[in-house]
């Protein structure tokens, strides 16, 4: 299972990506801009999930659209959950215990994608094109 170390590297990994930590929680984030984060959950937010509500290391990541968010939500609630202060929010919530590295690095990938410039974005989409071959 994914560590903080995993999200680090994989997040470092992508173009123009920078960590900060901010009221003791990591963040990172590509030309100033948040795409996933340390996030542990708020008192109100633990209270509302109650017996459901995780004790693991969470992650916040930013998602495309409202669309792919319900599409993790409902794909794999052992992992992918949310509170009502992301309602209406292109974030996602993730146990990062129960995620496993290669989904990780897909979901981070993902989130950079959606919050990277265009220029950047599509330069890193060309230089990360699988490669074709001929037959």
């Amino acid at each position: 299972m994914a560590t903080w170390d995993d999200v680090r590297r994989i997040a470092l990994a992508l173009p123009d990506t920078s960590e900060r930590v901010a009221r003791g929680v990591c963040q990172w984030r590509v030309k100033d801009k948040l795409f996933v984060w340390e996030r542990p959950l708020r008192r109100k937010e633990i209270e509302a999930l109650g017996a459901h509500a995780p004790d693991g290391p969470i992650l916040g990541a930013r998602v495309e659209h409202l669309g792919a968010k319900e599409a993790l939500l409902s794909d794999d609630p052992r992992i992918y959950f949310t509170t009502s202060h992301f309602d209406g929010y292109p974030a996602i919530l993730v146990r990062l215990d129960r995620i496993g590295v290669d989904e990780l690095t897909e979901l981070v990938v993902e989130a950079w994608l959606a919050r990277a410039p265009k220029r950047v974005r599509e330069e890193y989409l060309r230089s990360n094109a699988p490669a074709k071959h001929e037959s």
